[in-house]
């Protein structure tokens, strides 16, 4: 499943392609949305909330999406051929007059109202990515579960949004804690918390996520990369 870093990618790619521009195209593939238009409106802005994108139009209206495992939204300059799978996978377009946003199997698709977004992400805690980030909530949602294992609290995007399995291996592996221990037996959750931030944004701004320092293929992350060596640290083995 797409992290915090790939989803904050892709909105900003779609906000720089979207943003600003009125509506031409909006073609929902989805049954419940099939008789939504949403041509003539102005595109507002397109921003992340860790793993889900909010793409903002005229009219007070939000078009909610989340990836989950194999969703993507692909842009293309008006008039390109599209690429990202066959046609019977694209279930949103949207389109301007300079940009073209064509969502591949997206399973989550809802149009709400914007001052309702709270009832899709309303739930999620801190986002890791978010410049106003909150780390005593974080930590304290964290504590809120002491006997719950450290790597199963960190993929609670009710506590921290945008760690995904990757980021949850490479975190615990360069904090030395093994994935099965409980939270209240993690000797500094603050590092924890503060290493998780650092790496997702030292990451969002390219393709290749680097955990390790090293560009080289199959260097670049410390557990993905070297799946089954263990932790000098703790002894304990994190595979993929």
């Amino acid at each position: 499943m797409p992290e915090g870093d790939t989803i904050w990618r892709a909105a900003k790619r779609m906000h720089n392609a979207l943003a600003g521009d009125v509506l031409t195209t909006s073609d929902f593939r989805v049954p419940r949305l099939a008789t939504s238009d949403l041509t003539g409106r102005v595109v507002h802005e397109v921003v992340a909330r860790g793993k889900h994108l909010l793409a903002r139009v005229d009219g007070g209206l939000t078009l909610h999406t989340h990836f989950e495992m194999d969703g993507i939204w692909r842009i293309f300059v008006a008039g390109q051929r599209w690429s990202g799978g066959p046609t019977h996978e694209i279930r949103v377009v949207l389109g301007t007059g300079r940009h073209t946003a064509v969502g591949y199997r997206i399973p989550v698709i809802e149009l709400i109202e914007t001052a309702s977004e709270a009832t899709v992400v309303g739930h999620l805690g801190p986002d890791l990515l978010d410049e106003h980030f909150d780390p005593e909530e974080a930590l304290r949602r964290l504590g809120a579960h002491p006997d719950v294992a450290i790597a199963d609290a960190l993929l609670d995007q009710r506590t921290l949004a945008g760690i995904g399995n990757v980021y949850k291996s490479e975190v615990l592996f360069l904090s030395g804690v093994a994935p099965w221990t409980p939270v209240a037996d993690v000797a500094d959750l603050t590092r924890v918390v503060d290493l998780a931030r650092r790496l997702l944004l030292a990451n969002r701004e390219r393709f290749q996520r680097i955990t390790t320092g090293s560009r080289r293929r199959g260097e670049e992350l410390w557990v993905y990369g070297r799946a089954g060596r263990p932790c000098r640290r703790c002894g304990t083995s994190i595979s993929r």
